[in-house]
């Protein structure tokens, strides 16, 4: 039934049907990393970081880091080791360095998000040119066929959309993991300046 579909959507379904590959792909690759991210969260090493911060202890909080998987510990120590000139700068840049992670493949979703219909829409399109070029032809007594031919170009607009739609939910969800990662980062050394200061 899928082989009958794509062969009535037209030839702009294989580019739709490669596309929601890549989709898929890039959906699975990205929460593995965002439950992978979770594992690997130590809010207690970040509070140790913080305390060792608060007491005077730079080094020792550094060490704390060293130790930890967690993206926002490593990112206070990567500043910490690297605050001889300045600490913003050093945790502006491993900041940027975490996020980057986070934002992985959004541009493909986003693109995808975007081309997927726009897709479906021009093999629409291709088919109704098709379906109206029947009308000067000896298929004109037969309107079932240029009903049939406008009905299969649909098909592409459908999966388009369908693409589209699957590809938008985890794109927000996504959006908004990079979104609580910039603030907890931005949260904790906001914590470390004021002490350092």
């Amino acid at each position: 039934m899928i082989h009958d579909l794509f062969h009535k959507g037209g030839p702009i379904m294989w580019p739709i049907l490669a596309l929601s590959v890549l989709v898929l792909t890039v959906v699975v690759e990205r929460l593995v990393f965002i439950i992978r991210e979770r594992v690997r969260r130590n809010p207690a090493a970040v509070s140790d970081i913080l305390t060792q911060v608060e007491r005077g202890n730079l080094a020792t909080a550094a060490d704390i880091g060293a130790k930890s998987n967690d993206f926002v510990a490593r990112a206070l120590t990567y500043a910490l080791t690297h605050r001889e000139k300045s600490f913003s700068e050093a945790m502006l840049r491993a900041a940027n360095w975490e996020l980057k992670s986070f934002n992985r493949g959004l541009t493909v979703l986003d693109t995808a998000i975007t081309l997927a219909p726009l897709l479906g829409l021009l093999g629409t399109v291709t088919g109704m040119i098709s379906s109206f070029g029947m009308l000067g032809g000896a298929e004109l007594g037969a309107p079932t066929a240029i009903t049939g031919g406008i009905a299969e170009a649909l098909i592409a607009t459908a999966f388009g959309l369908g693409v589209a739609i699957t590809a938008l939910l985890p794109f927000n969800y996504l959006n908004a993991r990079q979104e609580e990662a910039r603030l907890e980062i931005q949260d904790a050394a906001s914590h470390v300046e004021l002490h350092l200061k």
